[in-house]
Parts: C-alpha cells; sequence; structure tokens
C-alpha cells in the first residue's frame, strides 16, 4: 500500500505521495538560471536546406546536439516532456530556454553540469555518462551561438561505413542514453560492439532505425537522416563487421 507523507506549509497543507517525491526528486538540480527567448537566441536560420550542398560549418544542433540531450537526459523520469516541469531537454526552445549562455559555454550551467561528480552529476549515475567528444560538440555548438542549426549534416557520407568510424558514433549520439549497461533498454545494450552486433542477429536494428511497424523506433522522439541508416543497412550487408 503507498504511504503518505503530509507536508505543512503556511496557510496549506499539501499531502503528497512517496512514489510522486521519489519522481521528483530523480533528477533533481540547481535551479538554472533563464536565459533569452528562443527566438531572441536565433531567428530561425536553417541551413543547407534538402540539397547536399551545405554551406555551414559549424556544429549542426539537429544532428550532433539534440540527439545526445534525447538520447541521455530527455528520459522517463528525468527531463522528458511528460515528467519534467522545471527542465525539459527534448527540443530546442525548452534546451535553450535555461542554463545557456549563447557564445560561452563556461559560463553555462547546462555544459557545467556535465562535468560535475556525485549527486550532481548529469546524466546521473549509474546511467551511461557523456564522452569527451559529447561534450566538446555541445560546448562547440554554444560558444558558437547555441543556434537553432537544421539540416545541415554536411560530412555523412554513405560510402563510409565501417563500425569504428561510422556505426560507433552513431550508436553512442543516438542510442546509448538508453541502451546501456544500467538501462538496457529492450535488453540490448549498444555500447559495445558486442552489443549492436546482438541486434543485428536478433534481426532487429533496421526494423527499429528504419521505424517500420512491429518493431519498437529508434531512436526515441526521432529517426536517424536517411544517410545515416543508409550507412547503418550497407555494414549490415557487408557482414556486420567490427571493422
Amino acid at each position: 500500500m503507498i504511504q503518505f507523507k503530509k507536508f505543512l506549509f503556511p496557510g496549506k497543507r499539501v499531502v503528497m505521495s512517496a512514489l510522486m517525491i521519489a519522481v521528483l526528486y530523480a533528477c533533481v538540480h540547481d535551479p538554472f538560471p533563464v536565459t533569452a527567448p528562443p527566438t531572441e537566441v536565433n531567428p530561425g536560420n536553417t541551413y543547407g536546406g534538402t540539397t547536399p550542398n551545405c554551406v555551414y560549418q559549424g556544429v549542426c544542433f539537429e544532428s550532433s546536439v539534440l540527439p545526445i540531450f534525447v538520447s541521455a537526459c530527455a528520459k522517463s523520469g528525468c527531463h522528458d516532456a511528460n515528467t519534467s516541469t522545471d527542465y525539459n531537454l527534448s527540443t530546442y526552445n525548452t534546451i535553450i530556454r535555461k542554463g545557456i549562455t549563447p557564445g560561452n559555454a563556461s559560463t553555462s550551467k547546462l555544459y557545467r553540469v556535465l562535468s560535475l561528480s556525485g549527486e550532481d552529476q548529469m546524466p546521473p549515475a549509474p546511467n551511461a555518462q557523456l564522452t569527451t567528444a559529447q561534450k566538446d560538440s555541445i560546448a562547440k555548438w554554444i560558444n558558437q551561438g547555441a543556434r537553432n542549426t537544421v539540416k545541415c549534416n554536411c560530412s555523412c557520407d554513405t560510402t563510409q561505413f565501417t563500425y569504428a568510424k561510422t556505426i560507433a558514433p552513431i550508436m553512442t549520439n543516438y542510442c546509448v542514453g538508453c541502451h546501456n549497461p544500467a538501462s538496457a533498454g529492450g535488453n540490448y545494450t549498444l555500447n559495445t560492439y558486442a552489443g549492436v552486433k546482438a541486434t543485428v542477429t536478433a534481426s532487429r536494428l533496421i526494423g527499429s532505425i528504419t521505424q517500420i511497424s512491429g518493431y519498437s523506433p529508434m531512436p526515441k522522439g526521432g529517426k536517424l537522416s536517411d544517410c545515416q541508416i543508409k550507412q547503418i543497412k550497407k555494414w549490415v550487408a557487408a557482414g556486420a563487421l567490427n571493422n
């Protein structure tokens, strides 16, 4: 049976369940300072359009930064739209509104908490921590103005599909946040070659990333680019080698 605790405040009595308390404090951080409204930080620039001739050479928010936050932070019980009333890390508008100083990562609390330890670290233990490369991408994006840059994934090349240089980075940025030893979604871990190969052997990987009926769509809250899907398909067709 759920136990209830009562908390007294001046002029009112508030009743909260232990379950609610656990959810509220699962991913609690000190308050983040509010930044300028998203429309003031970025007027809505789009780079690359639908053609492969990209003109933006900075860090692309849509393909390099948002997937990190969605995979590692915007999960149920933490910073997703359904759980967090304080800090939702699932969209540009909600990410930019607090804790970021555009042009200065070193003074942006959202970036600084990524390197903390103990109870303050984010993502919290025992979840997979961000890699140095992921933290660097976030820092560069903030230093470049924290803009909502989209359709600017200029570096994707379908002729490149080795595990080490192509497949592993995709898994790290888009999937490991939900598929790691501490939180193995679907009982699959994708932080190692063996774990990724297991999804290929079970005929689950391609169905999930193409998000066809009967498969759990991956990544949650979005979809890999056509180029990235083609890279993974080519890698699988070539034998899913640890190359």
